[in-house]
């Protein structure tokens, strides 16, 4: 016959189980866990903001473009995640910045608009990353600054709001590869700039944030490309602009650092398009904005330069990894 317990016992029992779990948790630091942790990566040549990153097809990121202290750029720079460095490659045709850059199924990168030394700017290029150089391509139907640039399933490129002497835009348009035309699509229900876009596995796209006039953003809406409309989606957290979006692995999207009303951020926010609704995630070592954002082979996100509290512009670099391990034991020796 087995002996019966006391109520201290049990009580006894469980004390010891929480004081054995807290100390567990306390021992395993934020990094073993891999949760929303970033680390330091090599830095550009030339300090820049306003730029744009493309992940390439052979694992390196083309960042084009930009201002500067010396003024607008036409320089590009390619960084390698075998080795964290970076090289130089061929310069832009138009210096630009807060322009778009697209990757497109050929290899090729398509940058379009901008603001250069003439004004807001329609022109667009072509970068060919097995010669490093540029070449032209068709126009924009509207000049348009601080617009979204996404790649869609069917190969064309969907820009989407911006701004120009008109204010914030909430017009949009298609850009065919086959011919290098442009061609007109819905317009969102809100126009903004400064904004980001993100083409999601259902192959709709989730634009988020921004600004409009004087006024920081934190609605989101989703473009259908099968028929060319828009329909609204849950709000961030935090009203943005000039922050970074990427889609992860998991297919959740991770929205980073910004500019709001309480001035430059670092936090970052994560999007579950199978609900709709936002979740926050770690936050930078730097707080930034208009900063670039690319994921990377290994899942990670390589975020660099953009522009810092006070007058700096950054060329330091920062990466996200998102992979989870919440329940796995972290046991030192």
């Amino acid at each position: 016959m087995s002996a019966q317990r006391s109520p201290k016992f049990f009580y006894l029992i469980l004390t010891l189980m929480i004081v054995v779990t807290s100390a567990f948790i306390a021992a395993v630091p934020a990094q073993a866990a891999g949760i929303g942790t970033w680390s330091s990566t090599g830095s550009m040549a030339t300090a820049r903001q306003y730029h744009s990153a493309t992940l390439l097809s052979d694992g390196k990121v083309l960042v084009a473009g930009g201002g500067s202290s010396s003024g607008i750029l036409a320089s590009a720079e390619l960084y390698d995640p075998a080795v964290g460095t970076w090289s130089s490659t061929g310069s832009m045709a138009t210096a630009r910045h807060t322009h778009s850059a697209t990757l497109l199924p050929d290899g090729k990168v398509l940058v379009a608009g901008g603001y250069g030394s003439s004004g807001y700017l329609s022109s667009a290029e072509l970068y060919d990353p097995t010669s490093g150089s540029w070449s032209s391509t068709g126009s924009m139907a509207t000049a348009r600054y601080a617009h979204s640039a996404t790649l869609l399933h069917d190969s064309k490129v969907l820009v989407a709001g911006g701004g120009n002497d008109s204010g914030a835009l909430s017009s949009a348009e298609l850009y065919d590869p086959a011919s290098g035309t442009w061609s007109t699509t819905g317009s969102m229900a809100t126009a903004r700039n400064l904004h980001s876009a993100t083409l999601l596995p259902s192959g709709k796209v989730l634009v988020a944030g921004g600004s409009r006039s004087v006024n920081y953003l934190s609605s989101a809406e989703l473009y259908d490309p099968t028929s060319g409309s828009w329909s609204s989606t849950g709000s961030m957290a935090t009203a943005r602009q000039y922050h970074s979006a990427t889609l992860l692995p998991g297919g959740k999207v991770l929205v980073a650092g910004g500019y709001g009303s309480s001035g430059y951020l670092s936090s970052a926010e994560l999007y579950d398009p199978a609900v709709g609704t936002w979740s926050s995630t770690g936050s930078m070592n730097s707080a930034r904005y208009d900063h670039s954002a690319t994921l990377l082979p290994d899942g990670k996100v390589l975020v660099a330069g953009g522009y810092a509290n006070g007058s700096s512009i950054l060329a330091s670099a920062e990466l996200y990894n998102a992979r989870m391990q919440l329940f796995l034991p972290f046991i030192t020796r």
